[in-house]
């Protein structure tokens, strides 16, 4: 096991960073945001209403999937630096169970940061006993350093 990760952006930081890069991710509601960053991971929230819903009133697999990306991207922004450029080329999901309205957490994890890729996972918990509800997957591309 390599040394430990250090965050070089807290969660406030990588907050006010995707409302400047991404405003469309929270346009009409704070739905998506940044929890906790700390060494190796973060925590990222869903706050999922009914626009989150599909029939049977369960967060929609779309949703889900959004919430474990942004994961991967606040796990890239807060270790390899606020380059916006990063990009998901892998994302994998598993759902488990049903989730309902109301907030989902992705407690994401890095698994191996390197110079170009990043790859992490991703388990989201929702209800009072915070049960796996999803399980991701992924790695994004991070781009070359610019000088």
């Amino acid at each position: 096991m390599g040394a430990p990760l250090t965050p070089v952006l807290g969660a406030a930081e990588i907050n006010t960073l995707l409302t400047s890069v991404y405003p469309q991710l929270n346009a009409e509601m704070m739905a998506y945001e940044a929890v906790e960053v700390f060494p190796g991971g973060c925590v990222v929230r869903l706050n999922a209403t009914e626009k989150h819903l599909r029939p049977g009133n369960t967060v929609s697999g779309p949703s889900l999937f959004t919430l474990a990306d942004i994961g991967g991207y606040v796990c890239v922004l807060s270790h390899a630096g606020p380059d916006a450029l990063s990009v998901t080329t892998n994302l994998n999901i598993n759902f488990m169970r049903k989730a309902e309205a109301g907030p989902v957490e992705g407690h994401c994890r890095i698994l191996k940061l390197g110079r170009s890729l990043m790859v992490f996972d991703c388990d989201m918990v929702a209800g009072p006993d915070k049960v796996t509800v999803a399980h991701a997957t992924g790695t994004y591309s991070i781009p070359p350093k610019r000088g």
